[in-house]
């Protein structure tokens, strides 16, 4: 992705960015994606109605991890603790939606991958407010 290139060239961050952030922005797009996609996969499982939850949480995941990632991403005017609130929050989804596919990761691999990316995008977000903590 280009997110380094493009946040270290905007004005107001005259170069000075911050790594933790720029990898959860990335985590938080991909985790995105893999839930989204795991979410229609399992909707064309033959026991899509014991992956309800799971399809439930798949979705709300993406669009949280969406949403963070395009909060942290705008430089202009950036809240920091509105940013800080949105990664523990990004965290937490992703935590569940994580613990749900493992649940049913042994039967279907798009799961594990699932809970797999959802872990990584979650220590994402848990390092970039650290970063960010005052």
């Amino acid at each position: 992705m280009h997110a380094q290139e493009m946040i270290s060239s905007h004005p107001h961050v005259r170069g000075q960015i911050n790594d933790a952030l720029i990898r959860c922005i990335e985590e938080c797009y991909s985790c995105a994606q893999t839930c989204t996609s795991c979410a229609d996969a399992c909707l064309a499982e033959d026991m899509v109605k014991s992956l309800t939850q799971c399809i439930r949480l798949d979705l709300d995941c993406a669009d949280i991890c969406n949403i963070t990632g395009r909060i942290a991403t705008r430089r202009t005017g950036s809240d920091q603790e509105v940013i800080r609130r949105m990664l523990d929050t990004c965290a937490a989804a992703c935590r569940l939606c994580a613990e749900e596919c493992e649940k049913h990761a042994q039967m279907h691999e798009h799961c594990r991958i699932c809970a797999d990316a959802c872990r990584s995008c979650m220590k994402a977000c848990e390092e970039a407010g650290r970063s960010m903590a005052h």
